[in-house]
């Protein structure tokens, strides 16, 4: 089977986790991803924390190989004049170049669309920064907890009531979740590339995929710029749609919005009293005792476990879904269905789960192929591919120009 990119060549120069997750995607798609690093090697390499495993694979680098599977590394001195060439020639026989540099340093180096089209004329050039390339904070360094998760309004949007302490996300999730939108936007500008023959330019940032993420609320709130109220359990709209707590303290998530769901979840928990009760005849008053209407769904809830629950809400047509436990999911039977947790396999550790980019297709040889490159891996390997002697190579490294797998 063929792969989308087969004859698609990236050239990558970023770190950290946004960036590199997007030509983690690339790579599954069949891409050649050339990851440009410093010599001293991108900052998220062995950032993981050990997984509790076997010791010969508990050193492995799970975390930075995720975002970095399939592709191949060169280690370069972009300060370096010999290193830069070697950059530059790279990217003339490239399809896309893409980077999480801001723009001053984009243009220090000569990696900005301008300089980089005078080197390819046909070239993609993608940039991926925290809140873009325009703008008053066009300049500010952004991790996805300050730009995606903080500047966005999601953080605040997400508090449990209008004091509720600020929560924390989980490592890297607005990262790969603006990864994707940067794979679409270099899959788009691959296209426009191909059918006119001209180079594009393209950008995305943490800031602007939050927004997006959050278009719902922003379709509102961008028309009225009125404060949002983030809600309790105890003050959402209808209780039907809430979250609670079961017997052995796992929660689950309902969402049912139509006007026959309440009666239809009293009978099922069997508190059929809150249907007589005078104070919950209609949405009204539901909304305006809803501390109560919680309270009686807690303690109804109380008496059996989460999964007992489950199989009670799907007998009886309860929309619903379990609140799952990261280590919950890694065993889920839905997510060895849908493939979510591939195995590759390295030379260091042998096999090993890794997580599926959320795209499947039919036909198509799609998915991880290889870990994650080591520091400079590649080095001597692509530079012969680019036309370099063993004696050129040798030279470039002796000079420090660029550095090898040692």
């Amino acid at each position: 089977m063929a792969a989308p990119l087969e004859d698609v060549t990236v050239v990558e120069i970023d770190n950290w986790m946004a960036s590199p997750s997007a030509g983690a995607i690339l790579a599954d798609l069949g891409a050649n991803v050339i990851k440009v690093e410093p010599l001293t090697g991108d900052p998220m390499r062995d950032m993981g924390r050990p997984a509790k495993v076997a010791e010969e694979k508990k050193n492995f680098d799970y975390q930075f190989d995720v975002s970095n599977r399939g592709k191949r590394s060169i280690a370069i001195d972009l300060e370096s004049e010999a290193g830069m060439e070697v950059v530059f020639a790279l990217v003339a026989a490239a399809d896309v170049f893409m980077c999480n540099l801001l723009q001053h340093r984009q243009q220090r180096f000569g990696l900005d669309p301008s300089a980089l089209q005078r080197v390819n004329s046909r070239i993609v050039h993608a940039t991926l920064t925290g809140y873009g390339t325009g703008g008053p904070e066009a300049h500010r360094p952004g991790y996805d907890v300050t730009a995606f998760f903080g500047r966005s309004g999601l953080y605040d949007a997400m508090r449990e009531g209008e004091t509720g302490t600020v929560p924390m996300a989980r490592p890297a999730q607005g990262d790969h979740t603006t990864g994707l939108a940067f794979v679409g936007a270099i899959l788009a500008a691959l296209r426009l590339a191909e059918r006119t023959g001209e180079p594009q330019t393209v950008e995305t940032s943490l800031y602007e995929t939050a927004i997006w993420t959050q278009a719902t609320d922003y379709a509102i709130t961008a028309v009225d710029r009125a404060p949002l109220r983030p809600r309790a359990r105890e003050n959402m709209i209808i209780p039907t749609a809430n979250r609670y707590p079961c017997g052995d303290g796992k929660w689950v998530v309902l969402n049912m919005p139509e006007e026959s769901a309440w009666p239809k979840l009293c009978r099922v928990i069997e508190r059929e009293d809150l249907l007589s009760d005078e104070r919950f005849q209609d949405i009204r008053g539901r909304f305006q005792h809803m501390p109560e209407i919680v309270a009686a769904i807690d303690d109804a809830l109380s008496h059996k476990s989460r999964d007992q629950w489950g199989e009670i809400f799907d007998s009886n047509g309860i929309i619903w879904g379990p609140v799952l436990a990261l280590h919950e999911v890694a065993s889920d039977p839905q997510a060895d269905a849908l493939s979510l947790f591939p195995t590759l396999n390295s030379e260091d550790i042998g096999p090993y789960r890794t997580v599926a980019a959320p795209m499947r297709f039919v036909g198509a040889e799609v998915g991880p192929k290889a870990p994650a490159p080591k520091l400079g891996q590649h080095t001597r390997e692509i530079l012969a591919n680019a036309g370099h002697t063993e004696a050129e190579i040798d030279t470039l490294i002796d000079s420090g120009a660029v550095g090898e797998l040692s």
